[in-house]
């Protein structure tokens, strides 16, 4: 979906939440997180089995950690949950080993630990991906959920 609005400048659909992230993510995307080596941080990542990539936050490759940063974290969804799982499946076929998947919140400075997926999560994961190769903006039907739309960058699409 982030394709969709490439040609616009930001400014035109960046709401604050965004604005805020995309700045706090500036020392990820260039590499300035920290010198140790142990760090990967803000390398892309490719998975055959799911047909998908992406670009990591972080992976600790002593303590085999991959942690995703977010601004302020007020509750751990799905999608949060999805995305590590994704990166961490990105990185196992790259030959990384993943012992540890965490949540960084970096407005109050607390991690939080997930387990990794078990079965049922891993087929979830897979529905979803398969979801999302299937959609079709053309046939989308949005559900206006109150609470997922106030801070979407998508929002004008829907309506």
């Amino acid at each position: 979906m982030h394709s969709i609005y490439v040609q616009f400048s930001q400014k035109l659909y960046h709401r604050v939440p965004q604005a805020i992230g995309k700045i706090k993510h500036e020392n990820i995307d260039e590499g300035r997180y920290s010198t140790a080596k142990k760090y990967l941080q803000g390398i892309e990542i490719y998975s055959e089995k799911y047909n998908i990539v992406g670009k990591i936050d972080i992976y600790d490759k002593e303590k085999c950690a991959l942690i995703e940063r977010k601004n302020k974290i007020s509750n751990i969804y799905d999608g949060y949950k999805y995305q590590l799982y994704a990166q961490m499946f990105c990185l196992e076929e790259m030959g990384y080993k993943v012992k540890k998947i965490i949540l960084h919140s970096l407005s109050d400075n607390k991690r939080y630990k997930l387990s990794l997926p078990n079965a049922e999560e891993i087929r979830n994961f897979a529905a979803v991906i398969d979801e999302i190769k299937k959609f079709d903006i053309s046939n989308f039907n949005y559900l206006d959920n109150e609470n997922k739309c106030n801070n979407c960058i998508y929002k004008e699409l829907c309506h």
